[in-house]
């Protein structure tokens, strides 16, 4: 028998767990809803990383973290940056288009 043209071995590979651990899913849909806007943000903008999707994905994650889904965590630590809080016209304070909860 010969064994031209086949692949020969395939090189064994590890699998590697997630950096931050395992998560509980959201089986009650807590989080959902906010989870359907972003999903509908991305395909609106077609997967381009708009200020309105990284709203929506901060505000999930938040979401999440506040329902103990996931480990609180800095948003820094997650990809979203520190922004000043500034006033705005009304006197209120925060980072114009966030979301409170």
């Amino acid at each position: 028998m010969s064994t031209f043209g086949s692949p020969g071995p395939l090189p064994s590979t590890k699998p590697v767990p997630p950096q931050r651990g395992s998560f509980p899913l959201d089986h009650d849909g807590e989080c959902k809803s906010v989870m359907m806007s972003y999903l509908s943000c991305m395909k609106k903008v077609k997967g381009v990383n708009e200020d309105e999707c990284r709203m929506l994905a901060k505000s999930y994650l938040a979401c999440r973290m506040d329902r103990n889904l996931m480990a609180r965590d800095d948003f820094k630590n997650l990809g979203f940056k520190e922004t000043p809080a500034k006033q705005d016209d009304r006197g209120e304070t925060g980072v114009k288009g966030e979301l409170r909860w």
